[in-house]
């Protein structure tokens, strides 16, 4: 039997949460039996596993700065016609030659407009193929919050005249789509909600011993983080924890000079490395987590079990990460300090709080979100959209 293809198109322009969510809904969808491919057109990532998927990475491109005032090419110059041609080109190509049976676009109406020079081109290739794909929008649980109400009318006409449905990656009982984005009842029918994408297999694999009793901080890809490791580091020595080993993980998109400066100023007992593949069993093993809040590693500390305290990135008008780690912190299930608020004796404040807490008990929130996708996607490209089930009915 002739496997089916998905084609899953993918744009992290500041953190690389949205490409490593996608790379693990593509092993998912890969263990269902389709054939995936992966277009990503950020910043390449030299940790992201791609196995289990054919990558292609565009000519890659970004936001000049944490506001997301305009994108920049791999040089940091504005993003011009030749480059965004090119990209629209090698996007095409890429799709025309798979000739998918379900095509996913990662965010995109929800977000990603400044995009429009390459998914509208991508969308018409779609509709004008035979058998036209399945098209797909992809999305996490939360939506930034706009500022201009037009936009969202924007976004529920170009669902409907252009995606067949929308994958929410999220549990409706935590938080339903519609908290954030109002006109998400107008779109109803095209709701599948999947629950949350984490590394299960690795959360519930054995593993090693890395980070064994350790404090590990996180930055994400390092975009924005510099600021989270530096007061960890400061905070460190007047804390009860200075006398065990504390691990720096910065980012890829950390400035290596920056990275350099960390190492440098780094005292005995603290570790400052790039982040690692094995990041889940530092999870598993660690005393305690202090992070910031994107969705895939509030996932990760919740599926491992891991003590957690949390600074959401907050920069622009992103809103996600704040909401959600605070939903999370009052249901007790990780600890949180606002970007805003965080400083060296708030810091230490909260880490003298998280250990004088018990281990936290499993949060109920669906984490199968990978595996349900990869269940729906693979029954939609077998069968066509009539024959999906909403994810609510999957096992």
């Amino acid at each position: 039997m002739t496997r089916k293809n998905v084609f899953f198109y993918v744009q992290h322009l500041l953190g690389i949460g949205h490409l490593k969510r996608a790379a693990t809904l593509a092993r998912a969808m890969s263990e269902e039996g389709l054939d995936v491919t992966v277009v990503s057109g950020g910043e390449e990532v030299d940790v992201l596993d791609q196995h289990g998927m054919t990558f292609v990475q565009l000519p890659p491109i970004r936001t000049r700065d944490r506001t997301f005032s305009g994108l920049v090419d791999a040089s940091g110059e504005d993003v011009g016609e030749d480059l965004k041609q090119r990209r629209a080109a090698v996007l095409i190509d890429a799709f025309t030659s798979v000739r998918p049976d379900v095509l996913i676009v990662e965010l995109y109406p929800f977000g990603r407009r400044q995009l429009r020079f390459e998914l509208d081109p991508l969308l018409d290739a779609a509709d004008a193929m035979h058998p036209r794909p399945v098209i797909v929008s992809s999305v996490r649980d939360i939506l930034v919050e706009k500022n201009r109400p037009e936009r969202d009318r924007q976004m529920v006409d170009t669902a409907k005249a252009r995606f067949d449905a929308v994958m929410v990656h999220g549990d409706p009982a935590f938080i339903p789509l519609d908290a954030t984005f109002p006109l998400a009842k107008e779109i109803a029918d095209m709701i599948h909600y999947t629950g949350y994408v984490v590394e299960k297999t690795l959360a519930d694999a054995e593993g090693g011993i890395q980070g064994a009793g350790e404090v590990i901080v996180s930055s994400g890809s390092g975009a924005v983080g510099e600021l989270l490791l530096r007061t960890a580091m400061a905070a460190r020595p007047r804390t009860g924890l200075s006398q065990v080993t504390w691990r720096l993980l910065a980012g890829p998109s950390l400035p290596d000079d920056v990275f350099m400066d960390l190492k440098a100023a780094a005292p005995d007992g603290v570790i400052v490395e790039r982040a690692r593949r094995d990041f889940v069993t530092l999870l598993k093993n660690c005393r305690l987590s202090i992070s910031q809040g994107g969705y895939n590693t509030v996932m990760e500390i919740l599926a491992t079990g891991a003590k957690g305290i949390a600074v959401p990135y907050a920069g622009g008008h992103e809103t996600e990460q704040t909401l959600r780690t605070r939903l999370l912190a009052e249901r007790g299930a990780i600890l949180q300090i606002p970007e805003s608020e965080l400083n060296i004796d708030r810091l230490i404040d909260m880490i003298e709080r998280a250990e004088g807490l018990p281990k936290p008990k499993p949060y109920p929130l669906d984490m199968n979100g990978a595996e349900k996708a990869a269940k729906l996607v693979a029954t939609w490209a077998a069968h066509g959209l009539e024959s999906g089930i909403a994810a609510n009915q999957l096992d």
